[in-house]
């Protein structure tokens, strides 16, 4: 049990750790939100890696030959909705500095949680890296996950908590960076230079 649950662990901050597009864009969001708000989106990134983990603890050896051959479709889908999101971000952000709104505006909270959370969970379910990624872990018998409903389920929840902790604490650091730049010249700055950034790893995405 205990093996089953730092595995799981290890697998969640593995797959949560690196930083790309989507952690990116959460940063960027709470940034330019409120905390609760990424919070929620952080919650739904964590809900597709557990979710991942799920379908390979219990099926991985049949949804990995199921997944290869969407795999691109899925990445240039993924690559196109982070790239509308960082454009119209970085539009939004525009408009309103020239329209000298940027002040007033500043509390203005342009997503609801529950919409951030199901945006955030939609744009994780479509990178199909995750689930191979825990299928590997599991089928390459480390010790990951007993053929035991209970240490799958031990395997799956600490991968869950481990993705959820990095990602709230992705959110954090995109709260203190929206209170550190509240000026309607640093929030520009900010989320014109975060779009490109997505921009950049959504074509880096293409390219792989």
């Amino acid at each position: 049990m205990i093996a089953a649950l730092v595995a799981g662990l290890f697998a969640g901050y593995g797959i949560a750790m690196p930083v790309g597009a989507v952690a990116t864009y959460l940063v960027a969001l709470t940034a330019r939100t409120t905390l609760r708000i990424g919070a929620f989106a952080a919650l739904g990134v964590a809900t597709a890696d557990g979710l991942y983990a799920l379908v390979a603890a219990v099926a991985g050896s049949a949804v990995t030959p199921v997944i290869r051959p969407i795999m691109q479709p899925l990445r240039w889908a993924s690559a196109l909705v982070l790239i509308a999101l960082a454009v119209r971000s970085a539009a939004r952000a525009i408009r309103r500095h020239r329209g000298a709104q940027a002040t007033a505006q500043a509390g203005e909270t342009p997503i609801s949680p529950v919409r951030a959370y199901l945006a955030l969970l939609g744009l994780t379910m479509m990178n199909p890296i995750t689930v191979i990624y825990f299928a590997a872990l599991v089928l390459g018998d480390q010790g990951t996950v007993a053929p035991d409903h209970l240490r799958q389920g031990v395997f799956v929840l600490a991968a869950f908590a481990a993705s959820a902790s990095w990602q709230l604490l992705l959110a954090g650091g995109g709260a203190l960076l929206g209170r550190a730049l509240t000026g309607g010249r640093g929030r520009l700055i900010t989320t014109v230079t975060s779009s490109a950034v997505i921009c950049a790893l959504a074509v880096h995405l293409l390219a792989r």
